[in-house]
């Protein structure tokens, strides 16, 4: 397993289920394109609360980007063709709302970094 920031669009709507414990999670899929034209498909899960709720309020083809662990893996299309894909785990998600939002606090002043510089 290993870290990786992922940029792609929602493939489906994310779901959420229930573990045996009985704790919520989200379970989505994105599609991310390669460098030669080619999609790579990622399974995403996701547990903690923020980023939960992200993919809740998203919707097949919105833009998304997750940060988080993730695993290579392969899956096999109904011709037998092979096909890379990759399982990851959402410690964050970011979407094109939370750019938005960003962008309109640091606008009015109300951003994170100025706080700091004027301590």
């Amino acid at each position: 397993m290993m870290d990786g920031l992922i940029a792609g669009r929602l493939y489906g709507t994310p779901e959420q289920r229930t573990s045996k414990t009985g704790k919520p999670f989200m379970v989505a899929r994105m599609r991310a394109e390669c460098g030669d034209g080619e999609n790579l498909f990622v399974n995403v899960i996701a547990f903690d609360a923020a980023p939960c709720a992200a993919l809740e309020a998203l919707r097949e083809g919105d833009a998304i980007a997750i940060a988080g662990p993730i695993t290579p893996k392969v899956w096999t299309d109904k011709q037998g063709i092979v096909h890379p894909a990759l399982d990851a785990i959402a410690h964050q998600v970011l979407t094109a709302y939370h750019v938005e939002h960003k962008q309109r606090q640091v606008l009015s002043g109300q951003g994170g970094h100025e706080a700091a510089h004027e301590e």
